[in-house]
């Protein structure tokens, strides 16, 4: 089975105000969320599964004394962004201060995780242009004779 950090977030896009869980695997981020209307509306709870080749980059930005904490994530797809409350192309997880350290560590976890997948993965393949070279402008045509 596997295992999983669960860390409790909020945002805000436009006029809602967003909570929910973020949880951290080695296969990547599972996002179950409330979006509420001006505060009062919800839309029901959703869920966004982000596997770890979706992922651009995760970061975890600090704050000042653990207050103002966030995850900053980036994906590979903006489609994907589509059904996650986004700002600007990113998802950003504010982070209470009795969560910063499980926040920090989930998110070290899962770099750590994207880095071993990165280098295990096959290198890319060479453009087509790469595997013809420019001999063929010294060839000369054969002569019918």
């Amino acid at each position: 089975m596997q295992s999983f950090t669960s860390v409790p977030f909020k945002t805000e896009t436009g006029m809602s105000s967003v909570n929910g869980v973020a949880k951290f695997s080695s296969a990547g981020i599972v996002l179950e969320f409330e979006s509420k209307f001006l505060g009062f509306i919800s839309t029901g709870v959703k869920e966004a599964r982000l596997s770890i080749g979706e992922l651009l980059d995760v970061k975890f930005k600090k704050g000042v004394m653990k207050r103002g904490s966030r995850i900053e994530i980036r994906l590979n797809s903006f489609t994907a962004l589509a059904k996650i409350p986004n700002t600007e192309g990113k998802i950003s997880l504010k982070i209470e201060r009795e969560d910063f350290e499980r926040a920090r560590d989930a998110v070290d976890c899962l770099e750590k995780d994207m880095a071993e997948q990165k280098a295990s993965a096959p290198p890319p393949h060479p453009p087509k242009r790469s595997l013809f070279d420019d001999s063929e402008d010294d060839t000369q045509e054969l002569g019918n004779g």
